[in-house]
């Protein structure tokens, strides 16, 4: 029996498929989300074709319609308008019907039109990627019959077709915005599957993405690794990328004690940043200290309150909420940070605020802080002077 170009034993053949669908996933993850969808780095245009070329073969996707899926994504995300929220259809729905929740999607004009500026519109898009998608699926299957034979060919190819539809619509757009850990608390369900991302190219660093959607690296803890990060390092080392924008470094300036305008931008650029600050050293601390303090019957209730204290409002359940009431009627302390987080969301919240104003809120925020009596907070309000924009 034809055994095709390249005789390989059974490990050769699960070692060619998981190389083969490793190239589509760093396609996915460099040219169609960091560089097209978000700009985040530049791409030399060889290297832009080879990945579009390859989608094409190995997904049929056209650049247009993937970025304009994605980018309503993050406009509308977690709302009837998102194409493919697990909050709004159901986990099983986006995990297991990702790809047609994309498909469906991708053939809506509307936001193709609204959400696909600035991708391809080459001569090659336009006669042969865009217009005959489904061709190079057919060469992909044609090519891995001939190297492979029909049998192994055959399984590596349907291998190949499955591997975008499940790990990218279904495990990322599905379990990224149910289940795992939060660095951050952005306006949505967004949440980092993993702290190591190579199955996926560092997609399983989601939250990390949705916090900072510009930046083209995902790992932003120091025992994070994001493998298409390194691949964009790689790439910039020889000259083939360029990388326009990362997430933004807090810089605190040790014994700074003025608020100022510098020190206003610097907190409103690193927002989230400040917001997880908060949780970890205000809010944790002083819950710690209450459920001390508290009798039994109430360490409960304050345990179960911890997730509702941290999140953000929006994505608060009505379960939660009720847990997180009933906390800060028991807590006085409790209430007080809380509503400090608040106040402090408000201070950049407000878009039509100016510069000056902005400045006044902050400075009454930290005055007030300061004279809470809330050890905590008060520590929190003179490290919230320390932002800087430039280093010391």
């Amino acid at each position: 029996m034809w055994q095709g170009l390249l005789e390989l034993p059974v490990w050769g053949y699960v070692l060619a498929a998981l190389v083969l669908t490793h190239i589509t996933i760093a396609s996915v993850t460099i040219y169609l989300h960091r560089h097209q969808a978000h700009r985040g780095l530049d791409l030399h245009p060889a290297v832009a074709h080879f990945f579009r070329f390859w989608l094409w073969l190995t997904t049929g996707m056209v650049t247009r319609e993937w970025v304009a899926v994605h980018r309503k994504h993050h406009a509308r995300c977690e709302t009837p308008d998102d194409p493919h929220s697990p909050q709004v259809v159901g986990i099983n729905r986006v995990l297991w019907g990702g790809a047609w929740l994309y498909r469906r999607e991708a053939g809506n004009v509307e936001t193709v039109r609204k959400f696909g500026h600035g991708t391809p519109d080459d001569w090659i898009e336009r006669n042969l990627y865009s217009r005959f998608s489904w061709l190079g699926i057919l060469l992909m299957a044609a090519i891995d019959v001939v190297l492979f034979g029909p049998v192994a060919g055959t399984v590596i190819w349907v291998v190949q077709m499955v591997w975008i539809p499940f790990w990218a619509a279904g495990v990322i757009n599905g379990i990224g915005h149910y289940w795992g850990y939060r660095n951050y608390e952005p306006a949505d369900a967004s949440r980092n599957i993993s702290p190591i991302g190579v199955l996926i190219g560092g997609e399983e660093l989601h939250n990390n993405h949705h916090a900072f959607p510009s930046s083209a690296k995902f790992a932003l803890k120091p025992w994070e690794f994001d493998l298409g990060w390194q691949y964009i390092r790689g790439l910039s080392a020889l000259g083939l990328a360029h990388v326009k924008r990362v997430a933004p470094t807090p810089v605190i300036v040790p014994n700074k004690r003025t608020l100022d305008q510098d020190t206003v931008t610097a907190i409103i650029t690193n927002r989230l940043h400040v917001m997880a600050s908060y949780a970890r050293e205000v809010i944790a601390p002083t819950l710690a200290e209450e459920r001390r303090r508290l009798d039994r019957s109430y360490r409960r209730l304050l345990r179960r309150a911890r997730r509702a204290l941290m999140r953000n409002e929006r994505l608060i359940n009505p379960r939660q909420r009720e847990r997180l009431q009933n906390a800060l009627t028991i807590s006085q302390r409790l209430k007080t940070v809380y509503e400090f987080r608040q106040r402090l969301q408000e201070v950049w919240a407000r878009s039509a605020t100016t510069h000056e104003a902005l400045l006044k809120n902050l400075q009454t925020w930290c005055s007030q802080a300061e004279a809470s009596g809330v050890k905590a907070l008060q520590e929190f309000s003179l490290k919230l002077r320390s932002y800087s924009l430039q280093p010391a």
